[in-house]
């Protein structure tokens, strides 16, 4: 088995979140065979903006539905879209 890309859209609660926080959160509940290659902050309209992550992880189980699902959990997010999924 390969590895995978996925690309993740976050959402905050609100326009006052800080996404740089938002981000380092994300880097803590990520686990070990996660690698977040690139990150950057998206304008979505009316002061809001989103966090787009580019993850790359094993193609194995359900460790992606896993880092989404621990992403949720973070107070300060909203949601979360999976936007893509790449064999690499």
């Amino acid at each position: 088995m390969g590895d995978v890309v996925m690309k993740l859209k976050v959402m905050p609660r609100d326009v006052e979140v800080d996404l740089d926080e938002v981000y380092s959160k994300i880097d803590k509940v990520k686990g070990e065979k996660i690698d977040i290659r690139d990150k950057k902050i998206q304008p979505i309209a009316f002061g809001l903006k989103a966090l787009v992550i580019m993850a790359v992880m094993p193609d194995e189980g359900s460790i992606g539905d896993e880092f989404v699902d621990r992403i949720r959990e973070i107070e300060e997010v909203e949601s979360v879209e999976i936007e893509s999924v790449e064999l690499l």
